[in-house]
């Protein structure tokens, strides 16, 4: 772990470990800043122990943690007072430095340093910063004054909402000029991620490029958002390039806060501690209930918004048919600790859910919201709230756990103007175009509607985005159309058999097929070949294609 001499008492460099703190205290340095975020990366320590290292050797630790590709004026500067105010000399890491080093530079110029000083001292320790040089040379602020590219339709995501709404777009008008703006080389099926955890799909068929399922005609702007300026209708994209759109949609989907939980980021993946909302970890959950022959198997829900708020019991339901078969049953405790107050939100599946409760003998903790995981000793901790609004520590022990963490809005989003309090892109709930602001839409995960964060809710709201929009831009004539918050939940509660609950907003059931073919309030087999056999290409030749299969919106007056 080189430390990479920037100034005389700064140094940058590459994530390091507590048992490197002794050699930097031999060193000289008197302080460590941490720029990388607890929970990015599987492999590395929390930055409490790193704390406690450096405390142990004498050393000052503080705690500044940038997101990849998205670091903010704000950031610049509060590294600055961390510089002036800590003891000298400092390291401060990230996974490679490269934050580290865009932080001081953005600092620095904001003090007026010459911008060709601060190129040649972050060159000479081996990094590159000509993606700022605009924000250097701008006084370490992100500008707005000049534009690299201009769309009349810019869609921030290229996820299920972000694609599906794309091709809706063009099916409509195909010569529309539309940009996406996504940084990911892969594009990810998530709601395969529970067979995976199930042992039903290979993890390799939920995956794809993203290039793939860009349309065609579509421009990829393969990069970060680092924040919006509405009132310019401009996006600023990490390194300060500055997109201007006609028309906006955000859709970058919701961020899976891991490190709301204390201690889960240092045991995921290990000590029987699990996830089906990670592609690298559902193999992880197959791998548990295959190999658990007795013990506990603790499953957890977080509070409310989450995406698909039925994963986290669809995991208890297949492990513990898993278990059932395999006569194994008898011999595990299971436990599904639930942050809300009801088993699911919409009371007519529940009947049919806590038939399966029953049979797995499962038992039901409702207002218990994980708060703690120490992997080491088996262990996890929950925060219990009373009827009367008071609350305890419960403590459980596991051989093994499916966690599902906190979600929130991506950090980009929650803090800027197209915010409500909460952080979620603030929409009409029917047209789906932003309150405030007429010339932004938002969809998915990202958006405040109050309806269920699945895929299938951006399989609808794609068509109306893409009417309601056009509309605007008076491309098509005729009133808006209206998303009823339809939202699909397939809840596996065996191999073989799905009780698929379709509502709308309020809880109002919504039905695609007749009773008499499928009752999605009572488990089903057609209903599993559905999620097992015709979900996935609708997905992907379909949804992302443009195709509206039975989601063609209707065109509604809306008041």
């Amino acid at each position: 772990m080189p430390a990479k001499p920037i100034t005389p008492t700064l140094s940058v460099s590459e994530q390091i470990l507590p048992q490197d703190i002794a050699a930097l205290a031999a060193a000289g340095f008197k302080s460590i800043i941490c720029n990388r975020p607890d929970g990015e990366g599987t492999d590395q320590p929390s930055f409490a122990e790193v704390e406690a290292a450096a405390k142990a050797a004498g050393m000052d630790a503080a705690y500044l943690p940038i997101v990849a590709g998205l670091v903010s004026d704000a950031d610049a500067t509060d590294f600055g007072a961390l510089t002036d105010s800590l003891p000298k000399p400092i390291l401060a890491y990230c996974r490679t430095g490269t934050r580290s080093a865009t932080l001081w530079s953005l600092s620095e110029g904001g003090r007026n340093r010459p911008l060709p000083e601060i190129i040649a001292a972050t060159k000479g320790a081996g990094y590159d910063m000509s993606g700022v040089v605009r924000r250097i040379a701008n006084g370490g602020r992100t500008p707005t004054d000049t534009v690299d590219a201009s769309h009349a339709v810019v869609i921030i995501g290229g996820g299920a909402a972000g694609i599906a709404v794309a091709a809706s777009l063009k099916a409509r008008k195909p010569d529309l000029d539309i940009a996406i703006i996504d940084p990911a080389d892969i594009h990810y099926y998530q709601p395969g991620w529970t067979m995976v955890g199930g042992g039903i799909f290979e993890p390799e068929t939920t995956a794809r490029t993203m290039g793939s399922l860009i349309p065609s005609g579509v421009r990829w702007i393969k990069a970060a958002v680092a924040a919006f300026e509405p009132d310019k209708s401009v996006v600023i994209l990490d390194g300060c390039r500055v997109v201007k759109y006609g028309q906006l949609v955000v859709t970058p989907g919701l961020k899976l806060n891991w490190a709301g939980i204390e201690g889960l980021t240092e045991t995921l993946g290990r000590n029987g501690v699990t996830s089906n909302y990670r592609y690298d970890l559902a193999p992880y959950t197959w791998e548990l209930v295959k190999g658990l022959e007795r013990g506990r198997a603790v499953f957890t829900q977080p509070p409310m918004p989450i995406k698909c708020a039925g994963a986290p019991q669809k995991a208890l339901y297949l492990s513990a048919d898993h278990w059932f078969r395999s006569g194994r049953l008898k011999n595990i405790e299971i436990d599904f600790f639930n942050a809300g107050p009801v088993l699911f939100g919409v009371k007519e599946y529940v009947p049919a859910l806590m038939q399966y409760i029953e049979k797995y003998k499962a038992q039901l903790h409702f207002q218990h919201r994980l708060t703690r995981v120490d992997g080491a000793a088996k262990t996890a901790w929950f925060t219990k709230t009373h009827a009367d609004g008071t609350t305890e520590t419960v403590e459980t022990g596991f051989d093994m756990i499916h966690v599902v963490p906190p979600q929130i809005a991506p950090d980009f989003v929650r803090v800027s103007p197209l915010a409500d309090a909460a952080g979620w892109v603030d929409v009409d709930q029917a047209t789906l175009r932003h309150k405030s602001l007429p010339n932004i839409y938002s969809l998915g995960d990202v958006c405040n509607a109050p309806n269920a964060k699945t895929a299938a809710a951006a399989r609808k709201q794609a068509p109306v985005v893409a009417h309601n929009l056009l509309k605007d831009l008076g491309a098509i004539s005729g009133p808006d159309v209206a998303y009823d918050g339809y939202g699909s939940c397939p809840l596996t509660v065996e191999r073989g058999k799905i009780v698929l609950a379709e509502f709308g907003y309020g809880g109002k059931l919504l039905p695609s097929f007749p009773g008499w073919l499928i009752d999605g309030t009572k488990p089903s087999h057609l209903a599993w070949l559905l999620k097992e056999r015709m979900l996935p290409p609708i997905y992907w030749q379909a949804m992302l294609r443009g195709r509206e299969w039975m989601a063609k919106p209707e065109a509604v007056t809306v008041s």
